[in-house]
């Protein structure tokens, strides 16, 4: 994908060294990508809407409908959005950590050991232990950002909804509902033109 300077200034640090505050930097072959403070914060995002996904109480959630492809026409889906990213998020950390990273992202992010427990448990040191985390959460952010076909970041995407519709099926679909092919119970009433008497011209 593309970034963008939209899709990182939000998120970048002004005090950035690399970036001066914009989110983008150049890559080594001169094309502008995401810096590393960019995706770090696209990672806290997401992690704090995983937190509260799983901390809120089981009524809070609710049934969405939204569209899913289906040929000309537009068929709607059911689902449970929350429910639905909390998976995702799991699923995606687990394919994209190696063994050490995510032993270390299940025991700081997940169950919430600080970094003394972490070092305890992992036999690293301190300055180790940061360095893995802030490359975790670059890795992930990167990923939750250009994730195809429906990326986890930016939320508002995920859960209200930016289908990813091709041109050619939206606009038979808008032409559909526009003229609808509906057959009428009744004939069409044709309308006869009235015709009015020619007036009688008056012998001179």
């Amino acid at each position: 994908m593309e970034w963008t300077r939209s899709d990182t200034v939000a998120l970048s640090l002004q005090s950035c060294t690399k970036c001066h505050g914009l989110g983008l930097r150049l890559d080594r072959s001169g094309n502008p990508t995401a810096c590393n403070c960019a995706l770090r914060g696209i990672f806290r995002t997401c992690f704090e809407r995983f937190r509260r996904c799983i901390e809120q109480e089981a009524y809070v959630s609710r049934v969405s409908c939204e569209p899913s492809p289906g040929g000309h026409r537009r068929p709607t889906t059911w689902g449970r959005k929350d429910e639905e990213f909390i998976a995702d998020f799991e699923l995606v950390t687990k394919r994209t950590l190696d063994e050490l990273e995510h032993r270390l992202f299940r025991y700081h992010f997940i169950l919430g050991a600080d970094w003394k427990l972490c070092c305890r448990k992992l036999n690293v040191d301190r300055g180790t232990f940061f360095h893995a985390v802030y490359r975790i959460e670059q890795k992930l952010g990167r990923v939750f950002r250009e994730l195809k076909p429906y990326p986890l970041y930016p939320l508002d995407e995920y859960f209200h909804g930016a289908s990813c519709w091709p041109d050619s099926a939206s606009e038979a679909w808008r032409q559909e509902q526009a003229a609808p092919n509906v057959v009428p119970i009744r004939p069409k009433i044709q309308l006869r033109k009235l015709r009015f008497p020619s007036p009688v011209k008056k012998a001179a």
